[in-house]
């Protein structure tokens, strides 16, 4: 059994009743060791719920008894759709309670994720969202934490890519024999699906086939897409002056990435949707990236001996 916090809660999860780790290459949901036996229910994954209609108006409303699944039961179906979304082990932990700002722009993002998380409607119509930022700002993390909540709070089936694995899963493809259609099918058909690294690659005519596809399937459907992309959103190019000074081969594509639109990269046609699709919250070119900076707070390691180094 899980330990008890201060609260008399569960100190494991935190009266979650489902705990996320990594699990190899993938994030991975499963039922706290304090919710593994239910009290509810006894373990029979139902109960009789009392219900009141009205059959006929002489006789008028009557109260009658049915079977509902337990509250367990959904429990045991959503952390089962968490383990299909596909999300990165290195997501495990995100949530939107440990996302942490740097600029007032990231916190607008945190808030646009968050409103569209606990307000998703799961009979109506949900505009997603792109979320556009320089690397390591967190753009990932808040489609992690969204799509969490999604699955395991509402119960919502939803997918993640990384648009440039997708390719890549798709060429794997066709060498077994499958055609792109039988690929793209599943992600065109989930409820929410959120698409990673938008613009990325070489630009062929391949991945925009693709890319379109994909997006054109949803945007017909009426299905709810989220995206995060390192490219401006911003409707027209500005003037960029060239700073002197040494620059590394990181900085010059960083430079020119910064350059480029979003709209450049995924043609007129997709962007048109994606303005009809999704709110658009950009983060400022210069917000700092927290994976490079937690490595640069954190103490360097000491030089080895002489005589260690001399015996590798």
């Amino acid at each position: 059994m899980g330990t008890k916090g201060s609260d008399g809660g569960c100190g494991v999860c935190g009266g979650r009743t489902y705990l996320i780790e990594r699990q190899g290459d993938l994030a991975h949901a499963r039922i706290c060791e304090c919710s593994v036996k239910c009290t509810v229910c006894g373990g029979r994954g139902h109960n009789l719920v009392e219900q009141e209609a009205t059959f006929s108006k002489k006789v008028g409303p009557r109260k009658y008894e049915v079977l509902a699944p337990c509250s367990c039961t959904l429990r045991v179906r959503r952390v089962a759709r968490y383990n299909e979304v596909g999300l990165p082990g290195v997501l495990a932990h995100a949530n939107f309670d440990n996302f942490i700002p740097a600029k007032t722009q990231q916190d607008r993002a945190r808030s646009v994720a968050m409103h569209f998380a606990h307000h998703y409607d799961k009979k109506g119509a949900n505009k997603g969202f792109v979320l556009s930022g320089p690397v390591g700002t967190g753009k990932t993390h808040l489609l992690a934490a969204t799509l969490a909540h999604l699955v395991l709070e509402v119960g919502v089936e939803a997918r993640y890519v990384e648009i440039s694995l997708l390719y890549a899963t798709i060429r794997r493809g066709f060498q077994e024999g499958k055609s792109g259609g039988e690929i793209i099918g599943p992600l065109s058909e989930v409820e929410v699906l959120a698409i990673d690294e938008l613009g990325k690659g070489r630009g062929s005519q391949f991945e925009m086939e693709t890319m379109d596809e994909l997006i054109a399937r949803r945007y017909n459907a009426h299905r709810t897409t989220l995206f995060a992309t390192n490219y401006s959103l911003e409707p027209e190019r500005k003037s960029t002056r060239a700073v002197s000074g040494y620059h590394s081969t990181e900085d010059a594509k960083n430079s020119l990435r910064d350059t480029e639109l979003l709209r450049e990269r995924v043609g007129e046609r997709i962007y048109s949707r994606l303005c009809e699709m999704c709110t658009f919250v950009e983060m400022p070119k210069d917000a700092p990236d927290h994976r490079r900076t937690r490595h640069e707070l954190e103490p360097r390691a000491h030089h080895a001996p002489a005589k260690m180094r001399a015996t590798r």
